[in-house]
């Protein structure tokens, strides 16, 4: 991967260093890491429930998971790192 495309991409995840407290940071970055996971550019919401349980023993005193995770979209959405694309569809925004 070229150089330039890794500091794309690291400097897409820099508001990570902002002032977010440590739980709210893991379930930022635990949520990307389902992303990743999903291996695709676009993916559906859906497509995240399906992390539903790994997320429940991550955080088993969370009894809402799912809401959890369209909070935490909605963060990423909100800090360019993704995009909604419409009727349940999300798709990472690519780095500059």
């Amino acid at each position: 991967m070229p150089t330039s495309q890794v500091l794309a991409s690291w400097k897409r995840t820099l508001f990570l260093r902002e002032g977010i407290d440590g739980q709210a940071k893991g379930w930022l970055l635990d949520v990307m890491n389902c992303i990743d996971k999903i291996g695709s550019n676009s993916f559906t919401l859906e497509a995240l429930y399906a992390f539903e349980n790994a997320l429940q023993r991550i955080y088993p005193r969370n009894r809402h998971v799912r809401d959890k995770i369209r909070q935490q979209l909605q963060v990423l959405r909100h800090k360019g790192y993704l995009e909604f694309a419409g009727r349940g569809t999300y798709r990472l925004t690519p780095p500059d």
